[in-house]
C-alpha cells in the first residue's frame, strides 16, 4: 500500500483554538496528521524565534487519533521543533498553518505568525500553506469554507510549489452569498496607520495601547484585499527572499 502523505499543522492561535482543530479535521481526510502548535496565543509574532530561554515540547491528547504536542515557544519554534525532533525521523510532505482567526492579507504577512509558520517550513523547502479567515471572533464560522481548505491542500500535495514558496490563502467571513471562487492576486498596497494612547498605571508611569486603522492604497483588482472584499478566497504566492532585485542596479551606480 502507498504511504500516505504526512502532514503538520500548526497555527498562531494555540493548539485549542476552533481554527487550528478544523483544520486538523480536513487534513485527517488528505493524509497522516501530526501537530506541533503553541500552547498559549502567538499571534503578531512574525518570525519570531526563541533563543534567550529552554523551549518545552508537551504531549497533547487534544486531538483523537493524531500525534500532537504544545509548545512553549512561536510559531517558528513549532515547525523547527518539529522538523529537528518530534518528526525527525520522517520530513512532512506538507505544511498547513491556521486556520487563523483574523485576515493576513497585504502588510500583515509580516507581522504574522501564522505566515511565518509556513514561511519557516518554506525555508526548509517543505511546501507550506498558510489559511487565514477575515473574522477575528473565537467562535468564527469556518463550515463555508473547509472544502476550500480540502481542494487548495489536496492540489499542493498532489503538485507540490516551486522550491522556498509558500501560499498565502485568505478566506472572506461567512455571508449569505457563497464564496465566489478562488482568486491568484499579488499583495495589496496596504498598511496599518498606528495610533498609540498614552495611559498610567496605579504608581503614575506611563504606558502606551497600540491601536489604529488598516488603510488600502491600492485601486487595483488583482490583489488580495480587493479579492476578499468582492467575497473571493485570494491566493498569494509568498517568498522569504526580500531582495529588492529591481534596484540592485541603481544602487549599482553610487560610489562608496
Amino acid at each position: 500500500m502507498q504511504e500516505r502523505p504526512l502532514i503538520l499543522v500548526t497555527n498562531d492561535d494555540g493548539i485549542t483554538a476552533p481554527g487550528i482543530r478544523m483544520l486538523v479535521e480536513v487534513m485527517k481526510e488528505l493524509g497522516d496528521v501530526a501537530v506541533v502548535a503553541p500552547n498559549s496565543p502567538q499571534s503578531g509574532m512574525g518570525h519570531a524565534i526563541t533563543i534567550g530561554k529552554p523551549l518545552r515540547l508537551v504531549d497533547s491528547d487534544i486531538f483523537d487519533d493524531v500525534t500532537a504536542f504544545e509548545c512553549s515557544g512561536t510559531p517558528a519554534d513549532c515547525v523547527k521543533l518539529a522538523k529537528h525532533y518530534a518528526l525527525k525521523d520522517r520530513q512532512p510532505d506538507l505544511v498547513v498553518s491556521g486556520i487563523n482567526h483574523g485576515s493576513n492579507s497585504s502588510i500583515s504577512v509580516l507581522y504574522s505568525g501564522t505566515m511565518s509558520a509556513a514561511i519557516e517550513a518554506a525555508i526548509e523547502n517543505i511546501p507550506a500553506i498558510g489559511f487565514s479567515l477575515c473574522d477575528y471572533s473565537h467562535n468564527a464560522d469556518f463550515s463555508h469554507i473547509r472544502e476550500y481548505v480540502k481542494s487548495i491542500a489536496s492540489k499542493v500535495l498532489d503538485e507540490g510549489l516551486p522550491k522556498f514558496l509558500t501560499l498565502n490563502v485568505n478566506f472572506p467571513k461567512k455571508q449569505e452569498e457563497e464564496i465566489k471562487g478562488v482568486r491568484i492576486c499579488r499583495q495589496a498596497r496596504a498598511k496599518w496607520e498606528e495610533e498609540f494612547e498614552q495611559r498610567f498605571d496605579p504608581m503614575g508611569q506611563p504606558y502606551y495601547w497600540m491601536a489604529g486603522n488598516f488603510v488600502n492604497f491600492d485601486k487595483g483588482e488583482d490583489n488580495d484585499e480587493w479579492a476578499i472584499a468582492n467575497n473571493y478566497v485570494s491566493v498569494v504566492p509568498i517568498q522569504f527572499d526580500l531582495t529588492a532585485h529591481h534596484a540592485m542596479s541603481v544602487l549599482g551606480e553610487w560610489e562608496f
